[in-house]
């Protein structure tokens, strides 16, 4: 039985070939995961094969989602796997308190006053607070997660693009993303789970050392809605000539050979 995501979604997707499109047209380096957030602990630990973190190790969540993109495992956690409030407060298992909103533990560091850090964590998108205690992360293709609440891809800038064409092939939308700079899982992960769209980072720091992004990739995280119309709208743009990788046509040769390939 398909259970609803936590935007009421209770489609069966066919994510193995969703992900063997996105492979096709796209030629993804890395697994492509879903992340799906429980209301209670239980729910989650029913999830088949589920990992837990060992108790003793306080972890990021860039090294969940890392553990899940690089290494394959179905990982599930709470907040007392996590190493602190900012990676719980971005997928709604810790609230954005007082203590949290000062931005404490970043003056100084990232930020040259107490003023700059507060604004930098009032700038954060966040999932909301209070109606989940868990959350498993798991390969799209593996099925564990039936019904994921956002799905999260890493690509290179050309794949990048190419993926927001399709995805803007049908229904044309102007997509705006966001920059918080350190803590740009709120730009993905956290944006993705408050609203429902689609959302692009550069990810940071922390998500590079401790979450094994690779210096050449972006990050989109969306609801697994948009995945089907994605892959169809990649096949139409193959289709007119228009495919990645994107080859260099020069820089001293006219376009116009190139262009009446695509537009006839």
């Amino acid at each position: 039985m398909t259970t609803a995501n936590c935007f009421g979604d209770k489609f069966e997707y066919d994510f193995g070939g969703i992900v063997d499109g996105l492979n096709r047209y796209l030629r993804l380096k890395a697994t492509p995961i879903g992340m799906k957030r429980f209301k209670t602990v239980a729910d989650m630990e029913a999830v088949p094969r589920i990992r837990r973190p060992d108790p003793n190790e306080k972890i990021a969540m860039d090294q969940v989602v890392g553990q899940t993109r690089w290494i394959g495992y179905t990982l599930g956690i709470t907040m007392d796997n996590l190493m602190g409030a900012q990676c719980g407060a971005v997928v709604g298992l810790h609230p954005q308190d007082d203590d949290w909103a000062s931005g404490e533990r970043m003056n100084g560091v990232w930020y040259g006053t107490l003023e700059d850090s507060a604004a930098h964590q009032a700038a954060m998108t966040c999932a909301s607070y209070g109606d989940y205690e868990a959350l498993a992360t798991s390969p799209l293709v593996s099925g564990r997660l039936d019904n994921p609440d956002i799905c999260l891809i890493y690509m290179t800038p050309g794949q990048m693009i190419t993926f927001i064409n399709g995805l803007q092939h049908i229904n044309y939308k102007k997509y705006e993303f966001t920059c918080v700079g350190e803590s740009a899982c709120a730009d993905s992960w956290g944006n993705a789970l408050a609203t429902g769209e689609p959302s692009v980072s550069i990810p940071c720091y922390a998500e590079r050392k401790f979450g094994g992004v690779q210096d050449d990739e972006m990050l989109v995280a969306l609801p697994p809605s948009y995945l089907p119309s994605v892959v169809k709208g990649l096949e139409e743009l193959s289709k007119v000539g228009l495919r990645y990788p994107i080859p260099n046509h020069g820089l001293q040769k006219s376009p116009l050979d190139s262009i009446s390939k695509s537009y006839g």
